[in-house]
């Protein structure tokens, strides 16, 4: 088993868990710690339902909780909630989390292509029954295409030049491996004042790519609002700024009685508030935590409650 440090475990779940006996949601299972301390929180009435697009982590759960008769987990994305809830019967939830991002399990394993530190094949697959790679993007994106995505979901003040650099480096022989692709960034980029690797933010751009990650992020929210309890919370936790983006102006659009224009004087539009927000400022973690688990130094949680 991976060494996995679930991040914002307390905080996360405390918010989450406010029913013993309710029915939740972890729908970003990977090796299951959000879920192991969630159903600590459940009484043997309550039941959690565990979703994970990564095959490998849904059979490694499967083992970990065969003893347990309150979870279930299901091999599927997260954006297809409604098609989970549905299948197994259920209406109605009391609280959902999404823990965003890649899992330990994907980064650990140098064959699962994410990490610049590894030299494996360009795969970046969270759901490995899907058809486009990083190798895929690499060598068949044109340089226009390229240089938005590492610009747009890699926020890259060099996409061009890296773009540039990808086209003329597969003219010679295709971009097959993490460390060729990494070697490539670093010798156009400048060293980063913090020390970090320049090739971080094409491999995260690469990756949201491969697994239209900001979309999904999109219609799993909407979706889990429909299924939320009066009373029910919808808890996420994201690493980096576009994906908290998304969660901020989501929470803020379902959490406003009316959107009209200002100069109209009367309200046109009908909507109506949905959530109220939990967390004025984003949940960030500890000192101690960040020493414990560098990759909890970024993490945010945000959480709002259905009305």
């Amino acid at each position: 088993m991976y060494e996995h440090i679930p991040v914002l475990l307390e905080e996360s779940t405390s918010y989450l868990v406010t029913k013993p006996d309710g029915v939740y949601v972890d729908a970003t299972f990977g090796l299951g710690g959000h879920s192991k301390r969630i159903l600590e929180k459940l009484s043997n009435k309550g039941f959690l339902i565990a979703i994970d697009k990564d095959e490998e982590a849904v059979e490694l759960g499967k083992e970990k909780f065969k003893e347990c008769n309150n979870i279930k987990i299901v091999h599927s994305s997260f954006s297809r909630l409604d098609e989970v809830l549905n299948f197994l019967g259920i209406d109605k939830i009391d609280g959902i989390l999404f823990d965003l991002g890649v899992s330990s399990l994907q980064l650990d394993k140098p064959e699962r292509g994410f990490s610049y530190n590894s030299d494996s094949f360009l795969d970046m697959r969270m759901d490995k029954t899907s058809k486009l790679t990083a190798y895929d993007v690499v060598n068949k994106y044109s340089e226009k295409e390229l240089e938005r995505i590492i610009r747009e979901y890699g926020e890259e003040r060099y996409a061009r030049k890296i773009a540039k650099e990808i086209v003329k480096r597969r003219q010679q022989k295709p971009i097959t491996t993490t460390k060729e692709l990494n070697d490539l960034i670093n010798s156009v980029v400048p060293r980063l004042k913090d020390g970090s690797n320049p090739a971080k933010r094409t491999f995260q751009a690469i990756r949201i790519e491969v697994n239209s990650e900001l979309e999904e992020i999109k219609v799993a929210l909407e979706k889990s609002i429909r299924f939320l309890k009066s009373g029910g919370r919808v808890c996420v936790i994201s690493f980096h700024s576009l994906e908290d983006r998304i969660v901020k102006e989501f929470f803020k659009y379902h959490s406003l009685e009316c959107v009209c224009p200002k100069d109209i004087p009367v309200c046109v539009c009908g909507k109506k508030k949905e959530l109220n927000i939990l967390t004025k400022k984003p949940i960030t973690p500890t000192k101690e935590e960040i020493e414990k688990n560098k990759r909890s130094h970024s993490a945010k949680l945000r959480v709002a409650e259905k009305i």
